[in-house]
């Protein structure tokens, strides 16, 4: 898993820790360490943290004037155990719905098990960014 890294062709148009709206606003660059790991496998340093023991995140992509939000995902995402919504809708989402985000794109080719139970986990998101979509 330390190979895996976040789909980097974006940094020339957008990058998180540039960005002072961002949650990662002003977060060191240069991550070289191996410190994280999901269940002792470590996972590539440019991966950022959202609370969650087995999920992780990267902003790939916003777009305050289109309303969009490009987030990639590596983990476990289980909902039933960690409620890895919560850490996603808490952490990431309530950040960027006032700032006009209201389209969320998730990417989860790197998300290797996904234990959500019903829609009841997302209710709350759902309601949240009626005009926008998930």
């Amino acid at each position: 898993m330390h190979e895996i890294e976040p789909f980097f062709r974006w940094q020339h148009v957008y990058h998180p820790y540039r960005d002072a709206q961002s949650p990662y606003y002003g977060e060191p660059e240069d991550k070289a360490y191996f410190s994280t790991a999901i269940y002792n496998y470590l996972i590539h340093p440019e991966w950022d943290s959202m609370g969650s023991e087995t999920l992780f995140i990267k902003i790939l992509y916003a777009d305050y004037a289109q309303g969009a939000l490009i987030l990639e995902f590596i983990g476990e995402w289980n909902d039933a155990l960690h409620n890895d919504i919560m850490y996603l809708k808490r952490e990431i989402v309530d950040h960027f719905t006032p700032l006009g985000i209201d389209k969320f794109v998730l990417i989860g080719e790197h998300v290797y098990n996904f234990h959500g139970d019903g829609d009841d986990y997302y209710q709350e998101w759902f309601e949240d960014i009626e005009e926008g979509w998930i």
